[in-house]
């Protein structure tokens, strides 16, 4: 009788994982008349041997993703969220530690940032309005990112943010680059330069042995310096910008060794109005949202590894 249950080799299991995704989760923190939010989209995914479960189906091995969202809600509970870097290595010790199976959790944490809504002056409320410290509007700047993994020895805690939109409407040149017989773009001595920031950072803690960083004191640090390099930087190319942001970043975070950035060109083109009998002196513009120059690049510490993927989308 043929055993049917395993692939006949040469065909083999190659890198697998599994969890729960987007799991959405909002912390009120309530510090009597003083709220706190924290909102959270968390995706878990874990390894280890789990070859089993794809050649017999034997789910012996396999923690419920069902549970692994459980666990999101609970420990958000039980621990509350500090920040999504601490609340994701609390969950990433307790799968690799808790389950044998388990040997590497990676939690990838979206955060959503909420600031208090500014009420009026004491004079002009309702009647019977107290002073209003639970009311919140949506920021919509960028979302925050983090990605930790753990394989029971060692950490790693790449953070980050998307969706950061900015612009210079001048101190932007670009000139003096190739020109072939499909070359029509004229030379621009006093340009916009508009982008939209995705950009991971990666931490050099590894472990318990070494002093944590306050996470959420860093990330506010790096995006201040990230944007004071890009309004400080007069750009001769994106290139440039994008080298002075990692740079400005390295230079002055110790506990981060490594940068990448990948920012559009969100590119800003002067409209002919002599046409119209009229002269466009860098007045009037068109957004043109595709196609784009895209431009990407790692800053690394010198003398460390690049450990960031090239494609951020993958992670």
């Amino acid at each position: 009788m043929t055993d049917n249950s395993r692939p006949a080799r040469p065909v083999v299991l190659g890198q697998n994982q599994y969890g729960k995704a987007e799991n959405r989760v909002v912390r009120i923190t309530r510090d009597g008349d003083t709220h706190h939010i924290k909102d959270l989209n968390v995706s878990v995914a874990l390894s280890g041997a789990m070859e089993e479960v794809h050649y017999s189906g034997s789910n012996a091995n396999v923690l419920p993703t069902d549970t692994t969202k459980n666990t999101v809600y609970a420990f958000a509970k039980e621990y509350g969220i500090e920040s999504a870097e601490q609340f994701g290595i609390h969950l990433a010790r307790h799968f690799v530690t808790s389950q044998e199976p388990i040997e590497t959790a990676r939690i990838r944490i979206e955060e959503y940032s909420w600031e208090r809504i500014e009420t009026s002056d004491a004079g002009s409320r309702f009647i019977g309005a107290d002073e209003v410290k639970h009311s919140f509007v949506r920021k919509g700047q960028e979302t925050r990112v983090t990605q930790i993994t753990f394989d029971g020895a060692t950490w790693e805690v790449v953070s980050g943010l998307k969706d950061l939109v900015v612009m210079n409407s001048t101190n932007s040149e670009f000139w003096g680059f190739v020109k072939d017989k499909y070359t029509t773009l004229p030379e621009a001595y006093d340009r916009i330069l508009a982008t939209e920031v995705s950009g991971r950072w990666r931490f050099n803690w590894s472990g318990d042995e070494q002093k944590m960083p306050n996470w959420e004191k860093s990330y506010g640090q790096v995006r201040k310096h990230m944007l004071q390099a890009f309004a400080e930087t007069y750009s001769l190319s994106l290139q440039q910008t994008l080298y002075q942001m990692g740079a400005r970043i390295i230079n002055n975070r110790s506990e981060i060794d490594e940068v990448r950035f990948s920012l559009p060109n969100k590119h800003h083109f002067l409209v002919d109005l002599k046409p119209f009998g009229l002269e466009n002196d860098n007045e009037v513009y068109y957004a043109a949202d595709r196609p784009y120059g895209l431009i990407e690049a790692t800053v690394l510490r010198d003398g460390c590894e690049q450990r960031i993927p090239v494609d951020l989308t993958n992670l």
